[in-house]
Protein backbone atom coordinates (compact mmCIF):
# COMPACT_ATOMS: atom_id res chain seq x y z
CA UNK A 1 0.00 0.00 0.00
CA UNK A 2 1.42 3.15 -0.88
CA UNK A 3 -0.44 5.67 2.12
CA UNK A 4 -2.26 3.44 4.93
CA UNK A 5 -4.21 6.45 7.57
CA UNK A 6 -4.81 4.19 10.95
CA UNK A 7 -8.14 6.20 13.37
CA UNK A 8 -6.37 9.69 12.32
CA UNK A 9 -8.05 12.08 14.76
CA UNK A 10 -7.29 16.12 14.15
CA UNK A 11 -9.05 18.58 15.79
CA UNK A 12 -8.91 22.68 15.55
CA UNK A 13 -7.80 24.76 19.00
CA UNK A 14 -10.49 27.75 19.37
CA UNK A 15 -10.98 29.77 22.44
CA UNK A 16 -14.41 28.12 22.26
CA UNK A 17 -12.76 24.67 22.77
CA UNK A 18 -11.48 22.24 20.15
CA UNK A 19 -13.44 21.64 16.67
CA UNK A 20 -13.22 18.01 16.16
CA UNK A 21 -12.70 17.93 12.31
CA UNK A 22 -11.64 14.94 11.48
CA UNK A 23 -12.79 12.44 14.11
CA UNK A 24 -11.43 8.32 13.54
CA UNK A 25 -10.26 8.10 9.95
CA UNK A 26 -8.96 4.89 8.71
CA UNK A 27 -8.34 3.87 5.19
CA UNK A 28 -5.69 2.89 2.82
CA UNK A 29 -4.72 4.00 -0.72
CA UNK A 30 -2.98 1.82 -3.51
CA UNK A 31 0.01 2.39 -4.85
CA UNK A 32 -1.45 4.07 -8.68
CA UNK A 33 -4.64 4.93 -7.28
CA UNK A 34 -6.68 8.24 -7.68
CA UNK A 35 -9.11 8.36 -4.66
CA UNK A 36 -11.79 11.18 -4.71
CA UNK A 37 -12.57 13.04 -1.82
CA UNK A 38 -16.13 14.15 -1.80
CA UNK A 39 -18.92 15.56 0.73
CA UNK A 40 -20.25 18.70 1.93
CA UNK A 41 -18.68 21.71 2.76
CA UNK A 42 -17.24 21.19 6.29
CA UNK A 43 -17.12 17.23 6.24
CA UNK A 44 -13.84 17.03 6.99
CA UNK A 45 -12.34 17.19 3.60
CA UNK A 46 -9.47 19.63 3.86
CA UNK A 47 -8.38 18.79 7.04
CA UNK A 48 -8.25 14.58 6.07
CA UNK A 49 -5.83 16.47 3.19
CA UNK A 50 -3.94 19.16 5.27
CA UNK A 51 -3.63 16.47 8.16
CA UNK A 52 -1.16 14.71 5.72
CA UNK A 53 1.50 17.21 4.76
CA UNK A 54 0.96 19.23 8.07
CA UNK A 55 0.93 22.85 6.91
CA UNK A 56 -1.74 24.31 8.88
CA UNK A 57 -0.49 25.59 12.76
CA UNK A 58 -3.98 24.88 14.51
CA UNK A 59 -4.26 21.54 13.81
CA UNK A 60 -3.44 19.58 16.91
CA UNK A 61 -3.08 15.61 16.22
CA UNK A 62 -5.18 13.75 19.10
CA UNK A 63 -4.93 10.12 17.72
CA UNK A 64 -3.62 7.65 15.03
CA UNK A 65 -1.00 7.86 12.82
CA UNK A 66 0.27 7.46 8.85
CA UNK A 67 2.16 5.39 6.97
CA UNK A 68 3.60 6.12 3.29
CA UNK A 69 5.42 3.76 1.51
CA UNK A 70 5.73 1.45 4.72
CA UNK A 71 7.18 4.84 6.40
CA UNK A 72 5.88 6.57 8.76
CA UNK A 73 4.86 10.04 8.62
CA UNK A 74 5.55 12.73 11.50
CA UNK A 75 2.65 14.55 11.24
CA UNK A 76 2.12 15.08 14.85
CA UNK A 77 5.28 17.42 14.56
CA UNK A 78 5.53 20.68 12.11
CA UNK A 79 9.11 20.76 12.16
CA UNK A 80 10.15 16.83 11.81
CA UNK A 81 7.38 17.03 8.40
CA UNK A 82 9.27 19.72 6.88
CA UNK A 83 11.82 16.85 5.17
CA UNK A 84 8.47 14.73 3.97
CA UNK A 85 6.66 18.06 2.40
CA UNK A 86 7.60 17.89 -1.36
CA UNK A 87 9.53 15.03 -2.09
CA UNK A 88 7.10 12.46 -0.10
CA UNK A 89 3.56 14.11 0.01
CA UNK A 90 3.14 17.21 -2.09
CA UNK A 91 -0.18 19.64 -2.25
CA UNK A 92 -2.23 21.44 -4.04
CA UNK A 93 -3.57 23.73 -1.95
CA UNK A 94 -7.23 24.53 -2.25
CA UNK A 95 -6.56 28.47 -3.51
CA UNK A 96 -4.06 27.44 -5.68
CA UNK A 97 -4.22 30.26 -8.31
CA UNK A 98 -3.27 32.32 -5.47
CA UNK A 99 -0.41 30.22 -4.06
CA UNK A 100 2.14 31.93 -6.29
CA UNK A 101 4.27 34.94 -4.63
CA UNK A 102 2.80 38.18 -6.51
CA UNK A 103 6.88 39.42 -5.84
CA UNK A 104 8.70 36.95 -7.29
CA UNK A 105 9.03 36.00 -11.17
CA UNK A 106 7.93 32.02 -11.38
CA UNK A 107 11.37 30.88 -12.28
CA UNK A 108 12.77 32.48 -9.10
CA UNK A 109 10.57 31.64 -6.88
CA UNK A 110 10.92 27.94 -7.90
CA UNK A 111 14.46 27.96 -7.78
CA UNK A 112 14.20 29.37 -3.91
CA UNK A 113 11.57 26.57 -3.16
CA UNK A 114 14.12 23.85 -4.37
CA UNK A 115 16.85 25.19 -2.74
CA UNK A 116 14.92 25.02 0.25
CA UNK A 117 15.11 21.34 -0.25
CA UNK A 118 18.77 21.20 -1.14
CA UNK A 119 17.97 20.97 -4.69
CA UNK A 120 19.72 22.84 -7.36
CA UNK A 121 17.39 25.03 -9.60
CA UNK A 122 20.02 23.92 -12.75
CA UNK A 123 20.05 20.26 -12.37
CA UNK A 124 16.46 20.56 -12.57
CA UNK A 125 15.49 22.67 -14.99
CA UNK A 126 15.59 20.68 -18.24
CA UNK A 127 12.96 18.20 -16.35
CA UNK A 128 10.88 21.04 -15.16
CA UNK A 129 10.47 22.92 -19.28
CA UNK A 130 9.74 18.95 -19.96
CA UNK A 131 6.83 19.43 -17.79
CA UNK A 132 5.97 22.88 -18.71
CA UNK A 133 5.42 21.48 -22.21
CA UNK A 134 3.06 18.46 -21.25
CA UNK A 135 0.73 20.83 -19.31
CA UNK A 136 1.05 23.53 -22.68
CA UNK A 137 2.54 26.08 -21.16
CA UNK A 138 5.55 28.22 -22.81
CA UNK A 139 8.56 27.77 -20.87
CA UNK A 140 8.58 31.91 -21.24
CA UNK A 141 6.64 31.36 -18.11
CA UNK A 142 9.64 30.95 -15.96
CA UNK A 143 10.19 34.60 -16.81
CA UNK A 144 6.89 35.91 -15.64
CA UNK A 145 5.34 37.38 -12.74
CA UNK A 146 1.97 35.19 -11.50
CA UNK A 147 -0.33 38.33 -12.86
CA UNK A 148 1.04 37.50 -16.25
CA UNK A 149 -0.70 34.32 -16.15
CA UNK A 150 -4.89 33.44 -16.29
CA UNK A 151 -5.96 31.42 -14.11
CA UNK A 152 -5.95 28.25 -15.75
CA UNK A 153 -2.05 28.51 -16.89
CA UNK A 154 -1.48 29.85 -13.03
CA UNK A 155 -3.21 26.24 -12.11
CA UNK A 156 -0.78 24.25 -14.64
CA UNK A 157 1.61 26.31 -12.95
CA UNK A 158 1.09 25.00 -9.43
CA UNK A 159 -0.02 21.29 -10.83
CA UNK A 160 3.90 21.39 -12.35
CA UNK A 161 5.50 22.97 -9.15
CA UNK A 162 3.66 20.50 -6.76
CA UNK A 163 5.05 17.04 -8.26
CA UNK A 164 8.45 18.37 -9.74
CA UNK A 165 9.96 16.15 -6.90
CA UNK A 166 8.00 13.46 -7.89
CA UNK A 167 6.02 12.25 -4.58
CA UNK A 168 4.51 9.33 -3.59
CA UNK A 169 1.26 11.11 -2.66
CA UNK A 170 -0.08 14.04 -4.19
CA UNK A 171 -3.79 15.58 -2.44
CA UNK A 172 -5.08 18.12 -4.80
CA UNK A 173 -7.29 20.16 -3.03
CA UNK A 174 -10.49 21.92 -5.06
CA UNK A 175 -8.42 22.01 -8.17
CA UNK A 176 -10.94 23.10 -10.28
CA UNK A 177 -13.42 25.05 -8.09
CA UNK A 178 -12.84 28.40 -9.66
CA UNK A 179 -11.99 27.61 -13.50
CA UNK A 180 -14.28 27.13 -17.11
CA UNK A 181 -15.33 24.05 -17.69
CA UNK A 182 -12.98 23.31 -20.71
CA UNK A 183 -10.20 24.05 -18.09
CA UNK A 184 -11.73 21.79 -15.42
CA UNK A 185 -11.34 18.69 -18.30
CA UNK A 186 -7.76 19.64 -19.13
CA UNK A 187 -6.69 20.00 -15.43
CA UNK A 188 -8.61 16.83 -14.35
CA UNK A 189 -6.77 15.06 -17.35
CA UNK A 190 -3.56 16.36 -16.36
CA UNK A 191 -3.67 15.06 -12.75
CA UNK A 192 -4.46 11.05 -14.75
CA UNK A 193 -1.38 11.72 -17.34
CA UNK A 194 0.94 12.94 -14.30
CA UNK A 195 -0.22 9.42 -12.47
CA UNK A 196 -0.03 7.47 -15.82
CA UNK A 197 3.88 8.80 -16.43
CA UNK A 198 4.60 8.30 -12.28
CA UNK A 199 5.51 11.91 -11.57
CA UNK A 200 3.19 10.87 -8.46
CA UNK A 201 2.32 7.12 -6.97
CA UNK A 202 -0.50 7.88 -5.80
CA UNK A 203 -3.36 10.97 -5.71
CA UNK A 204 -5.99 12.11 -3.52
CA UNK A 205 -8.40 14.83 -5.52
CA UNK A 206 -10.45 16.90 -2.71
CA UNK A 207 -13.64 17.68 -4.24
CA UNK A 208 -17.46 18.95 -4.17
CA UNK A 209 -18.06 17.49 -7.87
CA UNK A 210 -18.40 14.00 -7.72
CA UNK A 211 -19.66 14.33 -11.33
CA UNK A 212 -15.95 15.67 -12.61
CA UNK A 213 -13.80 13.04 -9.89
CA UNK A 214 -15.94 10.08 -11.54
CA UNK A 215 -13.97 10.29 -14.66
CA UNK A 216 -10.56 10.28 -13.24
CA UNK A 217 -10.58 8.72 -10.13
CA UNK A 218 -10.53 5.08 -9.29
CA UNK A 219 -12.38 4.93 -5.87
CA UNK A 220 -14.51 7.79 -4.53
CA UNK A 221 -14.41 8.09 -0.51
CA UNK A 222 -17.23 10.29 0.91
CA UNK A 223 -17.37 12.24 3.98
CA UNK A 224 -19.65 13.56 6.65
CA UNK A 225 -19.08 16.11 9.47
CA UNK A 226 -15.41 14.35 10.38
CA UNK A 227 -17.03 10.90 9.79
CA UNK A 228 -16.20 8.54 7.12
CA UNK A 229 -19.01 7.81 5.44
CA UNK A 230 -18.27 5.52 2.37
CA UNK A 231 -15.16 4.04 -0.23
CA UNK A 232 -15.74 2.33 -2.78
CA UNK A 233 -14.69 1.64 -6.63
CA UNK A 234 -15.60 4.99 -7.96
CA UNK A 235 -18.48 3.32 -10.39
CA UNK A 236 -19.94 1.47 -6.98
CA UNK A 237 -19.95 5.16 -5.25
CA UNK A 238 -22.29 6.17 -8.17
CA UNK A 239 -24.47 3.63 -9.46
CA UNK A 240 -25.06 1.35 -6.43
CA UNK A 241 -23.81 3.56 -3.18
CA UNK A 242 -25.24 2.14 0.70
CA UNK A 243 -24.67 4.91 2.88
CA UNK A 244 -27.83 7.26 2.76
CA UNK A 245 -25.50 10.06 2.83
CA UNK A 246 -23.93 9.01 -0.17
CA UNK A 247 -27.35 7.88 -2.32
CA UNK A 248 -29.04 11.79 -1.33
CA UNK A 249 -25.51 13.29 -3.05
CA UNK A 250 -26.11 11.26 -5.88
CA UNK A 251 -29.64 12.10 -6.25
CA UNK A 252 -28.99 15.74 -6.07
CA UNK A 253 -26.39 15.46 -9.22
CA UNK A 254 -28.47 16.83 -12.28
CA UNK A 255 -28.16 13.84 -15.41
CA UNK A 256 -27.48 14.97 -18.67
CA UNK A 257 -30.54 14.57 -21.51
CA UNK A 258 -33.14 14.19 -18.33
CA UNK A 259 -35.60 17.32 -17.96
CA UNK A 260 -36.82 18.88 -14.56
CA UNK A 261 -40.24 17.86 -15.22
CA UNK A 262 -39.26 14.02 -15.83
CA UNK A 263 -37.07 14.12 -12.57
CA UNK A 264 -36.74 16.76 -10.10
CA UNK A 265 -33.92 17.51 -8.04
CA UNK A 266 -33.74 16.28 -4.89
CA UNK A 267 -31.57 17.93 -1.71
CA UNK A 268 -30.70 17.14 1.46
CA UNK A 269 -32.94 19.10 4.36
CA UNK A 270 -31.05 20.19 7.38
CA UNK A 271 -27.83 20.77 7.97
CA UNK A 272 -24.64 19.61 9.36
CA UNK A 273 -24.20 19.08 12.89
CA UNK A 274 -21.62 21.46 14.84
CA UNK A 275 -18.41 20.14 15.58
CA UNK A 276 -17.53 21.64 18.55
CA UNK A 277 -19.91 19.14 20.16
CA UNK A 278 -20.90 16.82 17.57
CA UNK A 279 -23.73 14.53 18.53
CA UNK A 280 -23.32 10.82 19.79
CA UNK A 281 -23.95 8.01 17.50
CA UNK A 282 -24.24 8.33 13.52
CA UNK A 283 -23.58 12.11 12.87
CA UNK A 284 -26.36 11.63 10.03
CA UNK A 285 -29.02 10.42 11.90
CA UNK A 286 -31.02 13.65 12.80
CA UNK A 287 -30.97 13.90 8.71
CA UNK A 288 -31.17 10.56 7.70
CA UNK A 289 -34.23 9.24 6.18
CA UNK A 290 -33.60 5.52 6.79
CA UNK A 291 -32.60 6.48 10.55
CA UNK A 292 -33.22 3.99 13.21
CA UNK A 293 -33.44 3.43 17.41
CA UNK A 294 -29.74 1.96 16.86
CA UNK A 295 -28.31 4.89 14.90
CA UNK A 296 -27.64 6.04 18.68
CA UNK A 297 -24.90 4.08 18.41
CA UNK A 298 -22.00 5.14 16.21
CA UNK A 299 -21.59 2.47 13.32
CA UNK A 300 -18.41 1.20 12.23
CA UNK A 301 -16.94 1.54 8.84
CA UNK A 302 -16.65 -1.50 7.49
CA UNK A 303 -16.42 -3.57 4.78
CA UNK A 304 -19.44 -5.04 3.11
CA UNK A 305 -18.35 -6.05 -0.24
CA UNK A 306 -14.86 -6.19 -1.76
CA UNK A 307 -13.37 -3.22 -1.62
CA UNK A 308 -16.70 -1.21 -0.74
CA UNK A 309 -16.64 0.40 3.09
CA UNK A 310 -19.61 1.78 4.66
CA UNK A 311 -20.49 3.54 8.30
CA UNK A 312 -24.39 2.63 8.31
CA UNK A 313 -26.08 0.29 10.28
CA UNK A 314 -28.68 -0.09 7.94
CA UNK A 315 -26.16 -1.38 4.67
CA UNK A 316 -24.20 -3.49 7.59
Amino acid sequence: MSLRVDNLRVYYRTLRGDVKALDGATFALADGEIMGLAGESGSGKSTLGKSLIRLDTRMRLVEGGVELDGKPLPIGDQDAMNAYRFKAVSLIPQYAMSALNPTRKIGKMISELLGSRGVKYGEIKPELERRLDLVGLSRDVLGNYPIELSGGMKQRMVLVLSTLLNPSLLIADEVTSALDVSTQRAVAETLVEFRDREFVKSMIVVTHDISLVYQIADTIMVMYAGKLAEKAPADVVVNAPRHPYTQLLISSLPEVGVRYADRKLAGIPGSPPGLLNPPAGCRFRDRCPLAFARCVEEPPFVEVDKDHHVACWKAQ
